[in-house]
């Protein structure tokens, strides 16, 4: 008998840090949402999301594509926003929107890609005007987006027209959006064109590397959802108080920072960070458990 319990509680003891399964490979194997109201938790890049719906497959002015992903799902707010963008895409001389990744049924980190996209909030656009929203599953495989940054990073390509300038006015202006992640080319080009009396939605225009084919919708956190974290800072408070078109932003297409020189004094280098796919549950928000036992 006493053996036996020694054995149980030898079994209910937490696992050594090494042995606990990566959190990426528990969300990467969920294939439906939880059965939970609907609520992200954490922050954009380290949470998780109850509730989730998925946004369908092919719509009148939308078609998700790389559908083997599994990566089509957000939170209601972020796929009525999808939707309503698809339209204003219409009016602006597009069919509709290809969309690229947004979330998996529950959220959390993934197993390939993107570091944020983990609470239901996040949404890749593509760059591409569709030519038909017709495309059949192999089609959204094999097809890929173009580029509008020239590959020298400095400046937008003949691919970049005033209709996707048109696009990210229209995604900006929206009260669901806190921000908007683009090449930073595309930002500076943004910034020549915008009329001088309406340019403050272009705050949320924000230059990021590695967003020169689509761009990268962030929603705010719903009004109620206490677990949602806010990120700081947020876009009411740049530090120029304007539209982020000022003389800094010309840093991110400077030699500086595109080709940088070695330190001749590197010093102690810093300790590296735990990314996203090195997370176990122990390194995101308690209630992500919940969304992953849920049925």
């Amino acid at each position: 008998m006493i053996r036996k319990l020694i054995l149980c509680l030898a079994l209910l003891a937490p696992l050594p840090a090494q042995a606990e399964k990566l959190a990426n490979k528990l969300f990467g194997a969920a294939d439906q949402p939880s059965g939970q109201d609907a609520t992200p938790i954490g922050s954009y890049a380290r949470g998780c999301g109850a509730g989730m719906v998925a946004l369908p497959e092919t719509g009148p002015t939308w078609q998700a594509m790389r559908l083997s992903r599994h990566r089509n799902f957000g939170q209601p707010v972020l796929v009525q926003f999808l939707e309503d963008l698809s339209k204003s895409a219409t009016q602006i001389g597009w069919r509709g929107l290809y969309i690229g990744d947004m979330s998996q049924p529950r959220g959390g980190p993934m197993t390939s890609g993107h570091a944020s996209h983990q609470i239901g909030l996040d949404a890749d656009i593509w760059m591409l005007p569709p030519k038909k929203l017709t495309l059949s599953r192999k089609d959204r495989e094999n097809i890929s987006s173009i580029p509008v940054r020239s590959a020298d990073q400095k400046s937008v390509t003949s691919n970049w027209t005033p209709r996707h300038a048109a696009l990210l006015k229209a995604a900006a202006s929206d009260a669901r959006v806190d921000r908007i992640f683009v090449a930073a080319a595309v930002k500076i080009e943004m910034c020549k064109t915008a009329r001088k009396s309406d340019k403050k939605w272009l705050q949320k225009i924000r230059p990021v590397p590695g967003h020169d084919t689509h761009f990268h919708v962030r929603l705010k956190c719903p009004k109620g959802a206490r677990l949602c974290e806010t990120q700081t800072p947020s876009v009411s408070d740049l530090s120029n108080g304007g539209d982020g078109c000022d003389e800094t932003l010309a840093w991110w297409v400077s030699d500086e920072y595109l080709n940088p020189k070695p330190s001749k004094n590197p010093g102690k280098p810093a300790p590296r960070k735990k990314g996203p796919r090195e997370y176990t549950m122990a390194d995101l928000p308690r209630q992500c458990a919940d969304v992953l036992s849920s049925r």
